[in-house]
């Protein structure tokens, strides 16, 4: 630069007084050079500043790293569940379901539930019942080509999950496994689900009633035929090994046992629930169903194996009076409420909807709550062990129960219930106590009891057996009021 043109520049900087020029041009660069690391200098000193006050607005600033918060849920997804969210995944066969979908006929609703009945190819014959029964469909035809040791249709069976995950139908949060022979009742089974959060990895259901079963089998496994869920992001997981599984564990019996072992592979344990009932056992019910533990009825598996529930009736038509009651009050279907008839010194329990038995005796809470051994065990018919408390049945017919049978079923208002219970014809040895006598003397019991919450079962109540109280004897007839427990009450013996 010469210092023709330079001179202008010295001029401006001298009458500003910024800093002194030398006179020479070539001098100058260091004096920049100064200049402009004191303005990076200054510069940066800024920028940092204004970060720290404003880091939300600065442009230079850093994204903020990732968070494992879930995303927002979309509005629908905050609906509780009810039952279109459940998809049924039911195992039949093409030469079983004319016979068995009569049990399917008596929970399946056209207009509320969703899922179909696999077969493995299409029945033969017409069945007028199949009009109301779930619709059916081909089970795809790759499970031909896996490995099976035993029981080549549990392959099948085993891969209803996957044939039902891949239709994506919209809206489904929990896949449903049963067989053409299990009865659910679904209002209980929609409560029990919705305890669960859907969007994560769920396995529930329940094990066999039998040891010999179990041991055979497995603990940690939830029995197919009592019906087991499967929450929608866990079917995600289990349909895409599940191909690779089922070879691998090709030496299985059973289509549940396949599924819990490649679940395991994933590593969701199972969630037990006592409402899921396999009923691997072998004769009468009846103690079991008359001391059903405080939890929602789910599901009753293998009815034609066991006899019917109610004396004097088929199966279908016992079942069908179970399901009214069932339709008049879900959450109380064979909840049992004890009470004490001090006077007589009479212990009574009810069933709710099943049955009520009366004692002419005092018996301890413990003792009522613990089924009578009516039935045996699956496999070997032996005297158990089960995977709950029972108590043999009494030689002495005095230390056995009246036995009263559902015989109607009502509502009251619109909060209001009245179930009849008609007395059993007695065994034919008879008790010879006068106190007996006057037991067997009576007809008819009636009992009285407000609906329970239809959530009863999914909001935060205490997980507590009701009260009840006997209000007399009236030509023949107890009449007996189930009600919530006061906070200080229990169910004890006076002394």
């Amino acid at each position: 630069m010469s210092r023709t043109r330079w001179q202008p520049i010295r001029d401006l900087v001298k009458k500003l007084k910024l800093i002194s020029l030398p006179d020479k041009p070539c001098e100058i660069f260091p004096i920049l050079a100064r200049i402009f690391i004191l303005f990076c200098l200054v510069s940066s000193i800024s920028i940092v500043l204004y970060a720290a006050f404003f880091p939300q607005n600065h442009p230079f600033s850093f994204p903020a790293p990732n968070r494992t918060a879930p995303e927002p849920k979309p509005e629908l997804d905050s609906v509780p569940t009810n039952i279109s969210h459940i998809l049924f995944g039911i195992g039949g066969s093409a030469a079983t379901w004319n016979s068995r979908s009569r049990y399917s006929c008596l929970w399946w609703d056209a207009k509320r539930t969703r899922g179909f009945v696999w077969l493995d190819k299409i029945p033969k014959g017409k069945n007028k019942i199949l009009i109301s029964a779930p619709p059916h469909r081909l089970s795809s035809r790759e499970w031909t080509r896996f490995k099976f040791s035993s029981s080549r249709s549990a392959v099948r069976i085993a891969r209803i999950i996957s044939d039902s995950f891949k239709l994506k139908l919209p809206g489904v949060r929990w896949f449903v496994m049963g067989d053409d022979d299990t009865v659910y009742f679904t209002e209980n089974l929609v409560s029990v689900l919705t305890k669960y959060d859907h969007n994560r990895m769920w396995y529930i259901g329940g094990n066999s009633e039998s040891v010999e079963q179990d041991l055979i089998h497995t603990y940690d496994m939830a029995f197919g035929g009592g019906g087991f869920a499967i929450s929608y992001p866990l079917a995600e997981k289990l349909v895409a090994i599940l191909d690779g599984c089922l070879d691998r564990y090709f030496y299985f019996y059973g289509s549940d046992q396949r599924i819990w072992a490649c679940i395991s592979e994933i590593g969701v344990p199972l969630t037990r629930e006592l409402g899921f009932h396999q009923f691997d056992i072998r004769g009468n019910a009846y103690g079991l169903m008359a001391a059903h533990p405080v939890a929602p009825l789910v599901s009753l598996h293998h009815l034609d194996y066991v006899d019917s529930l109610f004396p004097y009736k088929n199966q279908t038509d016992s079942l069908k009076s179970l399901n009214g009651a069932y339709q008049l009050d879900p959450p109380r279907i064979l909840q049992q409420t004890f009470c004490y008839d001090y006077k007589r010194k009479w212990s009574i329990s009810v069933a709710w909807g099943f049955t009520v038995q009366l004692y002419p005796l005092l018996l301890p809470a413990k003792d009522l709550q613990t089924p009578l051994q009516t039935f045996k065990t699956w496999r070997g018919s032996r005297d158990g062990p089960f995977t709950f408390n029972t108590q043999p049945m009494k030689s002495n017919p005095c230390e056995l129960p009246v036995v009263f049978m559902l015989e109607q079923a009502e509502e009251v208002g619109q909060r209001g219930s009245l179930t009849s219970y008609q007395m059993n014809e007695p065994t034919p040895e008879k008790c010879n106590r006068t106190d007996y006598a006057e037991a067997m003397s009576l007809q008819r019991i009636v009992v009285s009891a407000l609906k329970l919450d239809p959530q009863y079962w999914t909001k935060d109540y205490e997980r507590r057996r009701q009260c009840c109280d006997v209000r007399g004897i009236k030509k023949s007839n107890m009449e007996i009021r189930i009600r919530k427990c006061r906070p200080w009450e229990t169910i004890t013996i006076a002394g």
